[in-house]
């Protein structure tokens, strides 16, 4: 009987143990996330299923083309890409991206622009047009969602604080045809 109730025990322990760990590692490791929308196409479909890193811009910084998560102002999250960082100048010239006047290849856009038609993929524009501002200021950054012509980023909501980004979307893992590690 004693027997018996000593395994039931640690049963019991482990199981506690086990919900804990996997509830913190949730809570302060990483979150799952469904994509939800087209505004990443084609490098996130809607309703991917992605994992996030949350310590990421704990431990380091955000680099240029990372793919984020955010909350944004409608108390929703948004997925977007930076392309500037706090001091950086952006400017769209012709289709092509200039940070501090210097040109960058977006690759990820490439199939896309191939497609195109009737137009840019992403309409001329200077940061100070749009948001009154030279640079992207201290602690900020500034996103844009892939679907250049139908995403509502920093374009329109403005600069995103650092405080309010949730982490690294590191994994796609759903639907398993289009699981990889993001880049």
């Amino acid at each position: 009987m004693e027997k018996k109730k000593n395994e039931t025990w640690e049963w019991l322990k482990a199981i506690v143990i086990a919900v804990l760990l996997a509830g913190g590692i949730r809570y302060f490791i990483f979150v799952p996330i469904i994509v939800d929308g087209l505004s990443m196409m084609p490098t996130l479909h809607d309703h991917d299923r992605m994992i996030v890193n949350k310590l990421a811009y704990k431990i380091g910084e955000p680099h240029r083309f990372d793919i984020i998560v955010f909350h944004a102002e409608e108390g929703k999250d948004y997925i977007k890409r930076v392309i500037g960082l706090p001091g950086d100048h952006i400017e769209y010239k012709n289709d092509t991206l200039y940070v501090n006047g210097k040109a960058y290849k977006e690759p990820y856009l490439d199939e896309y622009k191939k497609q195109l038609v009737d137009g840019p993929l992403t309409e001329s524009f200077t940061l100070e047009e749009i948001t009154g501002r030279k640079t992207v200021p201290k602690g900020y950054l500034f996103v844009m969602g892939d679907n250049r012509r139908f995403s509502k980023d920093s374009r329109h909501i403005g600069f995103i604080p650092m405080e309010k980004v949730v982490g690294k979307a590191s994994i796609v893992y759903w639907p398993l045809s289009d699981a990889r590690m993001m880049k």
